[in-house]
């Protein structure tokens, strides 16, 4: 016999952020805040799952390796200079020199592979870390919205500041009980999302809203 005094489920909807200015950032391939992006997908999400946020590095942290591949492509013009490798045979310095700006490719190709794919996501159900550690090894923790415990934003230094990027660190109740945002753009806004969704997430459960 049904129980009748058992209210039925309400069927969950969208979570809804009053944040203002979320929909005017861009969404080409290569940025590094994107807000509902529609093309993004990612094994393991659910179909009811919304992606919210989709966030990387800040593109200004790849100077550093972007200044090294130039010196190291330079190189061998300022080298042949100097008769470092005059000892060599003709061919054999060509082979040299062929092979070192190999190898500097194959560092530029992998630093910004490491910057693409190393990536934090933040649905309207879970939060994800994805460690791109090269090509054969990436690491990914994860952690629903109801485990967040506490969101903290940590800036510093005077590039941080003028170009407005940080590390969020999210205190969590789950298996991993830190998962840290390294060097995203707009900190203070990825935390105040977080924070609205923890808070949307704990009103759906008073609510009684379900998948």
């Amino acid at each position: 016999m049904p129980d009748i005094f058992k209210a039925p489920a309400v069927p969950k909807v969208s979570k809804r952020l009053s944040i203002e200015g979320l929909d005017k950032f861009s969404h080409s391939p290569f940025s590094s805040f994107f807000y509902l992006p529609n093309s993004v997908r990612f094994i393991g999400k659910d179909s009811s799952e919304k992606i919210i946020l989709f966030l990387r590095r800040h593109p200004i942290t790849n100077i550093g390796w972007i200044i090294l591949t130039i010196i190291l492509l330079l190189a061998p013009a300022v080298l042949s200079i100097f008769p470092i490798l005059s000892f060599l045979p003709e061919n054999f310095r060509f082979i040299a020199v062929a092979i070192w700006y190999m190898l500097t490719t194959a560092f530029a190709f992998e630093s910004f592979l490491n910057w693409f794919f190393n990536v934090c996501i933040i649905t309207d159900e879970r939060i994800f870390d994805v460690d791109f550690l090269n090509l054969i090894y990436r690491e990914i923790s994860e952690a629903n919205i109801d485990q967040i415990q506490d969101v903290t934003v940590r800036m510093g230094g005077v590039v941080r500041t003028v170009f407005n990027y940080g590390d969020v660190l999210i205190q969590t109740a789950s298996e991993v009980p830190r998962i840290e945002f390294s060097s995203v753009s707009r900190p203070d806004l990825v935390a105040k999302v977080l924070r609205e969704l923890r808070v949307e997430e704990e009103q759906e459960k008073i609510e009684g809203r379900t998948r």
